[in-house]
């Protein structure tokens, strides 16, 4: 599907705000409502708009620790990686499983309540994994969101 500069205005103004209505949105980009809808649901049906996601405050709710985890697994032949994927998944603190190429064999992003919080989760529920190796932590400070190249 080739996106032209009004695909590209609509879809950086729904990664803004993904909860205006149509008709907001085609006031702000001099369209009509329907003709918004129509080209939102083609880039829907095309997969470009792949759903739309609540996002929370995770301090606001309780989850003052944010933590970045390089995990290299010990030996990749003991423990598949899907089997790894499956049971890290299954952490609910862990929001994110990157499988990447470099020092380590994945990034997860883990939130927790406090540091104490995170240790637990990180002694009892990550390091007592079958097949976790090194595990390097970084502590989020500050996070600013930018939007992609649309």
């Amino acid at each position: 599907m080739t996106l032209d500069d009004l695909d590209r205005a609509i879809l950086r103004a729904l990664s803004a705000n993904a909860d205006q209505s149509t008709a907001r949105l085609g006031q702000k980009l001099g369209l009509s409502q329907p003709a918004t809808w129509r080209r939102i649901k083609r880039l829907q049906d095309a997969g470009v708009i792949a759903g739309r996601r609540l996002m929370l405050d995770a301090e606001k709710v309780g989850f003052g620790v944010t933590v970045f985890l390089g995990v290299k697994l010990a030996t990749k032949g003991r423990v598949s990686l899907e089997d790894f994927e499956r049971a890290i998944g299954a952490i609910p603190e862990v929001q994110t499983v990157d499988h990447v190429l470099g020092l380590y064999d994945y990034r997860l992003r883990v939130v927790a309540r406090d540091l104490a919080d995170f240790e637990r989760v990180l002694r009892r529920r990550i390091m007592t994994m079958p097949g976790v190796g090194n595990v390097e932590a970084n502590v989020l400070l500050s996070e600013e969101r930018r939007p992609g190249p649309i």
